[in-house]
């Protein structure tokens, strides 16, 4: 799993997107084709009441009225033939009301357009290489005037396009679209959606049904990079709220997605990409895509919402995956779920986010929407008490709530409970000093993976211990939880093994600005990119913890860490042994983009081919080490250093030190050599100014960040045991 150092940066991933649009709309002008056109001059607009297509072609030349469709349209109607049927506008059909001209603004409809509870039917467009694609091009609310559109329907259409194409709206610019509904065959490239392709305003008491396919008519997969995914309802929603609607029909995306632009990809039964907020909606659908498949939401992404709604029907693709949203980035759900026993991901029932087991899923239904914890736990003080696994499935129901808070106070065994874990918690969980013992896990594609699958900020786990856990997942795997963003993981320990692909740890998979501390792990981690005994891909702070886990993997491997950006690491050490391919390293196997390791140190052996290093194997793009030490041995090819492999991109080494004798190396790319006897000897790190003190043997001195006993140890963190 990447790190995504900024995940706070939502409107840029989107408006990035936008900009690749808009880049690629004047590159084809160019250079490559006609010149670009000058802009238009604005002309007053009259309000019209519209009883033909020839009135409602109209509307292009009056964007700003305020208009009223005044009967039904449809292909009996007055103008169908030249204007709307397949045989208009030289077989490209419909031509969109509003557009984008380059290099000069949106021509979108800055009016009213009240449907008056009419119905536009039978309409064709076919402009497989255009952007801005439906009955309306462009609904433009950011102008002036009001940009709405209400009360209307569209039903049997067929519409193809590029990007940004919807049955009703190509592209919603902060407009309003309520009180609506399409039915019909809605394709294109990239944010498709059968009524909004591409949202930015709010979309209120609306419904979609019929076919939406992206990328299977034109066959391009280039849009994909542009991020944009695609939706029954709306395709990419980035700062419009959508609220009570739903989506009846299937949804099927047959984009791949190019190398370091998959976590923009979304494949959703109601939208493809949300940024902002879903609630109170549902969609009953068969949603079919290659990567963040989702059966309400494909991708839920910096600070969107999802809440107060469901999912039915069926979900098939590649990890991520799962039945209510594909994948949660930085990203909330509330009280929304999917029923396990109906819900097949993959022709499986299997948990992932918002998974409720079906009698529980269907009293929640009939019941306005709503479960009572207090029918289900007993309380003790603040807390809800887990005294056995089948109050631990109440965590199902119950763990999207930020304000609950459950504490342990038994040891529960797992082992008879294949694959039973908790995706989502949003409260705090204590383990009160207990086990959680046995935890089984195998999926190829729920992700992430671990007891709890991921944390969203303010999600809490403490003083648990998981042992003997066996998981195997994808994206984001660890012993005890997945993935967090903003969450706490405190006083916790995992023992076992745990495999993936990206994102794997000891104890937690990845964290984005979450918190892990005075935690350990010991087993092993195994997978592919950011690999590390402890946390696999890190970007916040872990702090007092240890590992003594044997960690294996490709790239970005380390000790404790595998990947590390924008985070600390701080008074940690690992003693486990390290084999990877490149950037591999004793605590951090990659340490960039302002990273920082400090009062910390590694003593197992590492191995590797290319930028190994005692301690960490790669420190670049400002990334800094100080105040650290490495004692491993140390074996590799290229860029191999006794403390740091390589060093590059401003990254800076202060006050650190390895044992050339131990590791076999005289070289490093930062910090200085020195021999097992100054090593050992209190003057080598006093002199470089550590916060450090002699003590005697099985003592410690906690006033200290370091302690020594002179001539006999290495040093070590005053908070370990003696």
């Amino acid at each position: 799993m990447k790190i995504i150092p900024g995940g706070r940066k939502r409107n840029w991933l989107a408006r990035f997107g936008v900009f690749l649009t808009t880049v690629a709309l004047i590159a084809g002008m160019a250079g490559c084709g006609p010149d670009i056109p000058p802009c238009p001059t604005p002309l007053p607009s009259q309000n019209l009441e519209i009883r033909d297509w020839y009135d409602l072609a109209a509307v292009s030349s009056n964007l700003s009225g305020n208009h009223t469709l005044v009967n039904d349209l449809d292909s009996t109607t007055p103008g169908y033939e030249e204007l709307a049927g397949p045989r208009a506008n030289q077989g490209k059909g419909w031509e969109p009301i509003g557009t984008f001209i380059p290099m000069c603004s949106y021509a979108g409809s800055t009016g009213t357009f009240d449907g008056q509870g009419h119905e536009i039917r039978d309409f064709y467009i076919n402009r497989p290489e255009e952007a801005y694609v439906g009955l309306f091009g462009v609904l433009d609310g950011e102008s002036d005037g009001e940009g709405v559109i209400k009360d209307i329907g569209v039903a049997d259409v067929t519409v193809i396009g590029k990007i940004s194409v919807g049955g009703l709206v190509g592209r919603n610019i902060r407009g309003t679209v309520s009180n609506s509904y399409a039915i019909g065959n809605v394709s294109g490239d990239s944010s498709v959606g059968a009524l909004v392709g591409y949202n930015q305003g709010p979309v209120g008491n609306c419904y979609a049904g019929g076919n939406v396919v992206a990328g299977g008519v034109v066959g391009s997969v280039a849009a994909v990079v542009g991020g944009f995914g695609v939706g029954g309802l709306i395709g990419l929603s980035e700062e419009g709220t959508v609220d009570n609607c739903s989506f009846t029909g299937s949804v099927t995306s047959y984009l791949s997605c190019a190398e370091g632009w998959d976590f923009l990809a979304g494949v959703g039964g109601l939208v493809g990409v949300n940024y902002e907020t879903v609630s109170n909606c549902y969609s009953n659908a068969n949603v079919t895509g290659e990567y963040g498949v989702g059966g309400l939401v494909g991708r839920n992404l910096f600070f969107g919402t999802i809440s107060n709604s469901y999912f039915t029907g069926s979900v098939t693709g590649d990890s991520p995956i799962g039945g209510l949203v594909g994948s949660n980035m930085g990203s909330t759900v509330g009280n929304s779920y999917y029923n396990y026993d109906h819900v097949l991901i993959n022709g499986e029932h299997v948990i992932t986010v918002g998974a409720l087991f079906g009698e529980d899923f269907d009293q929640w239904l009939a019941n306005d929407r709503f479960l009572d914890v207090n029918e289900r736990l007993s309380k003790e003080g603040a807390y809800y008490v887990i005294d056995n696994v089948s109050d631990f499935k109440q965590l199902l129901a119950f763990g999207q709530d930020a304000t609950l808070k459950f504490r342990l106070i038994d040891d529960l065994d797992l082992g008879y409970e294949a694959n039973l874990y908790i995706p989502y918690l949003a409260g705090e969980f204590d383990g009160n000093g207990h086990k959680i013992l046995n935890l089984r896990l195998n999926s190829n594609f729920a992700s992430p993976l671990g007891l709890f699958g991921y944390l969203p900020s303010g999600g809490k786990v403490t003083r648990l211990g998981v042992e003997n856990v066996n998981i195997t997942g994808g994206s984001g795997v660890g012993g005890l939880v997945g993935d967090t963003n903003e969450g706490t993981v405190s006083h916790c320990h995992s023992t076992g093994s745990v495999t993936g692909q990206d994102g794997v740890g000891g104890l937690v998979g990845s964290t984005n600005f979450g918190t892990v501390s005075d935690c350990y792990s010991s087993g092993s981690a195994t997978g592919n990119s950011s690999v590390g005994g402890l946390v696999g891909g890190n970007g916040g702070t872990v702090d007092s913890s240890y590992s003594a886990s044997s960690v294996t993997g490709k790239d970005g491997v380390g000790g404790l860490v595998g990947s590390h950006g924008q985070g600390i690491v701080t008074n940690c050490y690992s003693i486990g042994s390290v084999t990877g391919d490149s950037d591999v390293g004793g605590l951090v196997g990659a340490n960039y983009g302002l990273g920082t390791v400090r009062n910390s140190y590694s003593t197992g052996s590492v191995t590797g081919d290319e930028c190994v290093g005692g301690l960490v194997g790669s420190n670049i793009d400002r990334g800094t080490v100080n105040n650290s030490y490495s004692a491993g041995r140390v074996t590799g090819h290229s860029s191999v250093g006794g403390l740091i492999g390589k060093k590059g991109g401003d990254g800076t080494v202060s006050n650190s030190f390895w044992d050339v004798q131990t590791s076999g190396q005289g070289r490093s790319a930062g910090g200085t050599g020195k021999t097992t006897a100054e090593m050992k000897g209190l003057a080598t790190f006093s002199g470089a100014g550590w916060n450090i003190i002699a003590v005697a043997l099985n003592e410690n001195n906690a006033a200290y960040f370091w302690n020594i006993v002179n001539a006999v140890t290495y040093p070590f963190l005053s908070w370990q045991p003696v």
